[in-house]
């Protein structure tokens, strides 16, 4: 069995994530705050500040964390056996069968206990 250590995070990781942050929140800023430049290079400044600040934060232990976690995901990913086309009809064919099936069922129930309402709320005599 393997056993985790849990790190603490340092006062420098901190730093790194908050200076990703702020990044970030710059590129935001800065979409709003510069009306005059055109809007691509607008959208611009926000993606870099995007990447920036992502690179910044994954440079810090929680980042490096999430990104070992984002790799065996996907090897994880790698390992999943997909259905191939004719099971994943016949999957589909099953479950638009069930959706009528059940679709006719509830009508059906729904149906009887209107009917059954009404008689009740007529006191049994059958109409109004």
């Amino acid at each position: 069995m393997t056993e985790q250590v849990q790190q603490s995070v340092s006062v420098l990781d901190t730093a790194k994530l908050v200076a990703g942050a702020a990044i970030l929140g710059a590129g935001i800023a800065a979409f709003y705050l510069l009306p005059d430049l055109p809007i691509w290079l607008r959208w611009i400044i926000v993606l870099a500040a995007l990447v920036l600040g992502t690179l910044v934060g994954l440079q810090s232990a929680p980042g490096r964390t999430f990104w070992g976690f984002v790799q065996s995901s996907r090897t994880e990913l790698r390992k999943v056996v997909w259905p191939d086309r004719q099971e994943t009809v016949q999957v589909t064919i099953v479950v638009f069968v069930m959706i009528v099936v059940l679709s006719l069922f509830f009508w059906a129930l729904d149906s009887l206990l209107g009917v059954i309402t009404r008689w009740l709320a007529t006191g049994g005599t059958g109409g109004g």
